[in-house]
């Protein structure tokens, strides 16, 4: 059985998707960053400086790990 998350990783071509950079990432473009692509199923979070680093979460795991820092 092929899970979703297999099933994206398997069928995306990341080198096309429109990824945002993280808020904190160096303006001088030397891509040490993290980068994310959120779509309605997934929100895909990647290394800038290891393109194929690729983490897979369902949205509201990603909106829990966001709004933790805030809850302390």
């Amino acid at each position: 059985m092929v899970s979703r998350d297999d099933r994206l990783l398997k069928e995306t071509d990341f080198a096309r998707l429109k990824w945002v950079k993280s808020s904190y990432s160096d303006s001088q473009g030397t891509a040490q960053c993290v980068e994310v692509f959120a779509t309605g199923d997934a929100v895909i979070v990647r290394d800038s400086k290891y393109p194929p680093s690729i983490l897979v979460f369902e949205p509201a795991a990603w909106a829990a790990f966001l709004a933790g820092p805030l809850d302390r």
